[in-house]
C-alpha cells in the first residue's frame, strides 16, 4: 500500500468510527468514505477550490504533440532512464511541465521559446528537429547551455541557458516528486513500530549519544512487528 492509500485507510477509519457515535450524516451530503470512494487518488485532499483549479488548467493545452514529444526527448537527455524505475518518460515529466506551465504562464514564454530554438538549432547543424536527432547531436546542442563558461559573455545564448536552467530543474522536480522517482530513491516512508532513532553515524557526527536506559524503555523490541488494533470504541487494544 502507498502512501496516499495509507492517508486514505487511516482516514476513513477515523471518519467510519465518527458516523458510528455521531449519528447521521446530514441529508443530501456524502459521507467521508463516499466522499474519499469518488475521490481521484492523484488529487486526494485538494479543496474544491483546487480540483476545480487543476480541472481547468487539465482542459487547457499549452504544448503541441510535437512540443511534449521534444519535451520528452530533452528530459530523457537530462535525466537518462534507468532499471528498473525507468526515467522521465515513465515519470510522465512531460505533462507535468505542461501543468507547471499553465499554472505559472510566466515560464510559457521561455518554454515555448526555448523549444522553438532547438529545433532550429537542430534543423539548421543536423538538417532534422530535436526529437530525432541523435543522442551525440542532441548532446552537442545541449552542452554550450548546459555547462557554460562563466568567463564568457551571456549575450549571445542568455535565453537558451535560463531555458535549460529551466527544464533542468522542471525535470528533476517532475521525476523525483513521482511515483518512480521515489522509488529510484529507494524512500519506504514511515514504517509503523520500526525506530531506532537516530542512526548511531549521525549522533557520532554531533558527539551525542541515547541513554541506554532510556532506549530500553523508549524503543521496544519485541513488539517491532506488531500491527495496532483498536475496538469498535476506538479504544487501542495492543
Amino acid at each position: 500500500m502507498d502512501r496516499r492509500k495509507s492517508i486514505q485507510t487511516i482516514i476513513l477509519g477515523a471518519g467510519a468510527s465518527a458516523l458510528v457515535f455521531h449519528g447521521c450524516k446530514p441529508e443530501g451530503e456524502p459521507t467521508l468514505a463516499e466522499a474519499v470512494a469518488k475521490s481521484d487518488e492523484n488529487y486526494f485532499g485538494r479543496t474544491p477550490e483546487e480540483l476545480e483549479r487543476i480541472e481547468k488548467l487539465n482542459a487547457e493545452k499549452l504544448f503541441t504533440d510535437h512540443e511534449l514529444d521534444t519535451i520528452g526527448a530533452l528530459s530523457t537527455v537530462i535525466l537518462p532512464p534507468k532499471e528498473p524505475n525507468g526515467g522521465p518518460i515513465e515519470a510522465d515529466v512531460p505533462n507535468f511541465i505542461e501543468f507547471m506551465g499553465k499554472d505559472q504562464p510566466d515560464l510559457q514564454i521561455t518554454l515555448l521559446g526555448g523549444l522553438m530554438w532547438l529545433d532550429h538549432k537542430s534543423n539548421t547543424e543536423y538538417g532534422t528537429d530535436f526529437k530525432s536527432a541523435s543522442l551525440e547531436q542532441q548532446k552537442a546542442i545541449l552542452d554550450p547551455i548546459a555547462f557554460h563558461d562563466p568567463n564568457k559573455s551571456l549575450d549571445d545564448q542568455a535565453l537558451e541557458i535560463q531555458f535549460f536552467y529551466l527544464m533542468r530543474g522542471l525535470t528533476m522536480t517532475g521525476y523525483y516528486t513521482s511515483k518512480v522517482g521515489i522509488a529510484d530513491l529507494g524512500y519506504k516512508g514511515n514504517m509503523p513500530n520500526i525506530w531506532d532513532g537516530v542512526p548511531e553515524d549521525v549522533l557520532a557526527q554531533h558527539g551525542v549519544a541515547y541513554d541506554p536506559e532510556w532506549i530500553a524503555k523508549c524503543v521496544d523490541q519485541s513488539k517491532r512487528n506488531d500491527i495496532a488494533e483498536w475496538d469498535e470504541q476506538g479504544n487501542l487494544l495492543t
